[in-house]
């Protein structure tokens, strides 16, 4: 008999919601994956249909597993520090290791399930991000802990593959949209590498070794940097090639002035910025109003001459 009472199983919603850490994906998980769907859409004049939802749905539980996957693989390193895990659902206990690791399974099915609608080519490259998720996590392979393919990984299964499932639910020739592709990765490696600079001296000591481990601090500062500059040349090479609406412009105008009215103090992690990293948050809702926007022009939801 089940001595599970009614109430204590509503209280597990809340906990099985924050497992899947879907505020810190969703944010760039949809941009992306519109700006993948419409660059290969767009050119064809056609409207996105059913597909591209599944395939947007897909996206957003295979980041849902790599983050859920990742707190039940660090629930017993999160249990030693208080404030991680408080973050952990499942070091704090509100879920059992068990429970954490069965809906675990059941978003990675639903995700290739809702792959499948993409097409052969958007399952492929479905399963390969769902991969990538499971090498980064589990352990023994542990690929958050290991030099360069912590940030390869990151970069590929967190933003590149993103943008490119969304485009082959439609096209089959990316050309110059590779330049897409790949400012993608740089953007997220940039993310990495600033997030590994940030945890430096707290993963050095753990004993991880991951690419900053490897290099040291100032190196890896560096390639940050680097990525970033990298990733804006792609973007500029991307829309001298006229990849974007020339209207879209204008909206990245207004919205840039308008993030620039308020104070950013903050970078993704919620940490006080450093280097220039104030400037993640807004980006990212400027743009979430690009790629909003463009997908309701796409849809005929709104007209702009």
């Amino acid at each position: 008999m089940n001595s599970t009472r009614p109430e204590q199983q509503g209280s597990k919603i809340p906990a099985v919601i924050r497992l899947s850490r879907w505020r810190e994906h969703v944010p760039f998980t949809v941009p992306l994956t519109i700006i993948g769907a419409l660059l290969a859409a767009e050119p064809q004049a056609v409207a996105v249909d059913w597909r591209f939802f599944a395939v947007l749905a897909a996206n957003i539980a295979a980041m849902s597993f790599a983050f859920m996957l990742n707190n039940v693989e660090d629930a017993p390193d999160d249990a030693l520090d208080r404030q991680k895990r408080l973050h952990n659902v499942i070091s704090s206990g509100l879920l059992s290791r068990r429970e954490g690791i069965v809906l675990t399974a059941a978003v990675f099915l639903l995700s290739i399930l809702l792959y499948a609608a993409g097409g052969p080519m958007t399952l492929a490259l479905g399963a390969a991000t769902l991969a990538l998720c499971y090498l980064y996590s589990a352990r023994p392979f542990r690929f958050k802990a290991r030099p360069i393919t912590d940030v390869l990984s990151h970069s590929l299964m967190l933003s590149g593959l993103l943008v490119a499932v969304g485009y082959f639910t439609y096209g089959t020739e990316p050309g110059d949209v590779w330049l897409v592709i790949g400012a993608a990765i740089l953007f997220s490696a940039y993310g990495q590498f600033y997030n590994q600079v940030e945890d430096f001296e707290v993963d050095k000591e753990a004993g991880l070794k991951n690419t900053a481990v490897l290099l040291g601090k100032a190196p890896t500062s560096i390639l940050g940097h680097l990525s970033i500059v990298a990733a804006i040349i792609c973007m500029l090479a991307a829309i001298s090639q006229g990849l974007f609406p020339e209207w879209l412009g204008t909206i990245l105008i207004i919205g840039a002035i308008t993030t620039a009215l308020f104070p950013w103090e903050f970078d993704m992690r919620g940490n006080l910025a450093r280097d220039g990293a104030n400037v993640q948050r807004p980006g990212l809702i400027v743009a979430n109003l690009l790629a909003l926007v463009w997908l309701a022009t796409n849809l005929g939801l709104i007209t702009i001459l």
